[in-house]
């Protein structure tokens, strides 16, 4: 088994990748949804980080992320245990030891001040920027001007757990928006089509979670506002 679908199965045993009815924060009703707010031990954030470590590692290795990125920035809140796990995860899996940062949703006026915590970012440095789900890329158009004003930062890409693929501000899909916009290249874990095909009558512990009737309603719901 890859360490996609290891992955695929690790969501479900954390109660993060959920299937019943549920409402997105867009207002759609979907029978999937994924809330990585669900992990909360230290074995799950230890495995997370080595899941985005894994996979940081293959794109680096095949061109996609430069290899010579080393600092990762995880957005307040949730990327912020994100970009520790994984620069923990990248140094003690492959010997990379990437600094980190995150910012803070409220500028300190006091002590060393500022927004921004951990690794100071230096004119040049290579950003891997860590999120937990992409949606609409929102999260993403508001860090921008937080590194930018940091310093002349290169942005590597944007590492996610979850491409929902669903439609952005447009016809397209946040990833291929933030690409058209700004350039970045969205690297995620698994796409929402590698769930379906992974776990689709295929038993997590003895249960299965997408049968064909779950099947059905998730094609439904892609086709209506997913680009695949």
């Amino acid at each position: 088994m890859g360490y996609k679908e290891e992955f695929i199965k690790f969501m479900v045993r954390s109660g993060v990748l959920l299937f019943g009815d549920f409402v997105t924060k867009s207002g759609r009703n979907t029978k999937y949804f994924i809330n990585t707010g669900n992990y909360r031990t230290g074995e799950q954030a230890a495995k997370l980080g080595q899941y985005y470590a894994s996979s940081i590692k293959e794109h680096m290795d095949n061109g996609d992320i430069p290899a010579d990125t080393r600092v990762l920035f995880g957005p307040a809140y949730k990327g912020i245990p994100l970009a520790v796990s994984t620069s923990i995860a990248l140094t003690e899996q492959y010997g990379i030891n990437a600094n980190y940062c995150f910012n803070r949703k409220e500028k300190k006026d006091h002590g060393e001040g500022g927004n921004m915590v951990g690794y100071k970012l230096q004119n040049g440095d290579k950003v891997l920027i860590t999120e937990d789900v992409i949606t609409a890329g929102t999260a993403v158009r508001e860090t921008l001007p937080i590194l930018k004003g940091a310093a002349d930062v290169e942005i590597a890409g944007l590492m996610v757990s979850v491409d929902r693929m669903e439609r952005g501000q447009g016809e397209k899909t946040a990833i291929q928006e933030l690409y058209e916009e700004f350039g970045i290249r969205t690297f995620p874990i698994v796409t929402v089509k590698e769930v379906l095909d992974t776990l689709y009558n295929e038993p997590v512990d003895g249960k299965i979670y997408i049968d064909d009737e779950v099947k059905k309603s998730m094609e439904e719901y892609m086709e209506k506002y997913c680009v695949l």
